[in-house]
């Protein structure tokens, strides 16, 4: 009886019963934190596996927008050279109205005797000048020359900027 009354005299004293209380209310905690343990890392883990199938399925969109770009870019690329070709050929009318030129200049060098030297000479001027223009001498003196010594009937023309062909279909 003596044990009996060891251990109830313990279990009487305040200290030791709020002792075990609060290691009674430990091990209770303890036991919930293992299992939310247990239920976080599930949750974890399922997380990582999303994340990871979303990380799989952005890198094969992006992997497939970088080949759609470089299409385009190549497209773009063969587009603007195919532009440039295209832009460096006559047209039909252009080719038309040089050739009716060449026709013309045939025709007057037989009907004319004096036209081929004329025409030399004049071939030769209308050379250099496109030459002067091409390399930005002639334009440069045209503006400074026809902005200072205009007369007033120079004025009232309209001035031609470009050199217009006539439609010889609609003559």
């Amino acid at each position: 009886m003596e044990e009996t009354s060891w251990f109830s005299s313990i279990l009487g004293n305040p200290f030791f019963r709020g002792l075990l209380i609060g290691l009674l209310v430990a091990v209770i905690l303890w036991v919930r934190s293992l299992f939310k343990i247990r239920q976080l890392s599930a949750e974890i883990k399922k997380l990582r596996e999303h994340m990871h199938t979303k990380f799989e399925i952005e890198s094969a969109e992006n992997e497939h927008r970088k080949a759609n770009i470089e299409k385009l870019k190549q497209e773009r690329d063969n587009l603007r050279n195919m532009l440039q070709v295209l832009n460096q050929k006559p047209g039909k009318l252009e080719i038309r109205q040089a050739q009716i030129y060449q026709k013309a200049v045939e025709i007057m060098f037989e009907k004319s005797p004096g036209f081929a030297p004329a025409w030399q000479i004049t071939l030769k001027e209308a050379e250099r000048e496109m030459r002067s223009a091409e390399k930005g001498i002639l334009p440069f003196i045209k503006r400074m020359t026809s902005s200072t010594g205009t007369s007033t009937s120079e004025q009232e023309k309209p001035h031609k900027k470009t050199l217009e062909l006539e439609d010889p279909v609609n003559n």
